[in-house]
């Protein structure tokens, strides 16, 4: 197998023998589970630890890691979806799989923050080395290579820094939150207050979960609307669906998005691009889902034995009107 352990006390595992997971081959075209790592091949095999269908972000980015770790690239990519995007046990177990497998790396997009330290350890004593993928994990940073991902922290900071200038004579705002544990809840909320939270003029009424979707975004804000007799002004959505659903309770309401309520949303979906162009969004930060090339090459270097920074960030976008909107539409910035 290509380039087998070239990191040397870098990352590994202590055999926790077979599970029974069913693991697809995106790029080799195999269906097994992972288990023919003795062959002849000269592909380098990629275990892929992903969330699975989340929303249009989510599919965009595996879409684009299956797309980049191709066998005419040189790679058997093994893709191992959770069993639900908040099932972690599914991913340990994934995993595991993958290391006892003895693939040449694993990619590990996290479900959750915690409780990676233990798995990650193992993975480190059988030198598979580790990459994250979007999300970070609570775990040493000796535990992984690095992590490719836009820069949430920064991303959030430039919604906060919209609505401060926006609302400048004050607001009452609310926040929709995605899934709790997070990393990318927690660093989305903190870019966000980096920016806002001394201004006195904007007034948080509150903020919940709609764990990422429409139809919980929408019923959240028909009860917060309800409860604060339409008397909110701005919503800050930390994905694009969470905030379409907003939008579609502000009409309900006999509101006007993007007059009497503004909505700004982060990841840019074409959707979001598309409620933007028609004035139902006012502000979109792109989350850039698109950094499967990048990830082959930390991939390369690392196998290489190249030395890799400990994050690498992905460059991302705002639009911030309907005419923003339109032109990021017509450049197919939307996913």
């Amino acid at each position: 197998m290509a380039n087998k352990k070239r990191m040397l006390g870098l990352i590994g595992f202590v055999g926790a023998g077979a599970l029974a997971l069913g693991l697809t081959g995106c790029a080799g075209g195999s269906d097994d589970t992972g288990s023919d790592t003795g062959s002849d091949s000269d592909l380098t095999t990629v275990g892929f630890v992903a969330v699975g269908p989340e929303g249009g972000w989510r599919n965009a980015n595996e879409q684009a890691v299956k797309d980049a770790f191709t066998e005419e690239a040189g790679y058997e990519l093994k893709y191992a979806p959770a069993a639900s995007p908040s099932d972690q046990k599914s991913q340990l177990d994934a995993f595991a799989t993958f290391v006892n497998d003895e693939v040449d790396v694993i990619l590990l997009t996290a479900t959750e923050a915690s409780g990676w330290e233990d798995s990650l350890e193992l993975a480190q004593e059988a030198e598979i080395p580790v990459i994250l993928l979007d999300r970070g994990v609570d775990a040493s940073e000796d535990l992984y290579v690095t992590r490719i991902a836009p820069d949430n922290f920064q991303v959030a900071a430039s919604v906060g820094a919209w609505a401060v200038e926006t609302f400048a004579e004050g607001a009452n705002y609310f926040v929709l939150e995605g899934v709790p544990g997070l990393s990318v809840v927690n660093e989305r909320n903190e870019g966000f207050d980096s920016e806002v939270a001394d201004v006195a003029s904007l007034n948080k009424v509150g903020a919940q979960t709609a764990n990422w979707k429409t139809d919980e975004g929408k019923s959240v804000i028909e009860t917060v609307l309800k409860a604060n007799n339409n008397d909110i002004q701005f919503i800050f959505a930390q994905n694009d669906e969470m905030g379409i659903g907003a939008a579609q309770a502000v009409t309900a309401a006999g509101l006007v998005p993007g007059t009497d309520v503004k909505i700004a949303t982060i990841d840019g979906t074409t959707g979001a691009l598309e409620a933007l162009a028609a004035g139902d969004l006012s502000f979109v930060a792109q989350y850039n889902p698109f950094f499967g090339d990048i990830a082959v090459d930390v991939v390369e270097k690392t196998l290489a034995g190249e030395t890799v920074e400990s994050t690498i960030i992905v460059d991302s976008a705002t639009f911030d009107s309907a005419e923003a909107g339109e032109t990021a539409l017509a450049e197919g910035q939307g996913f």
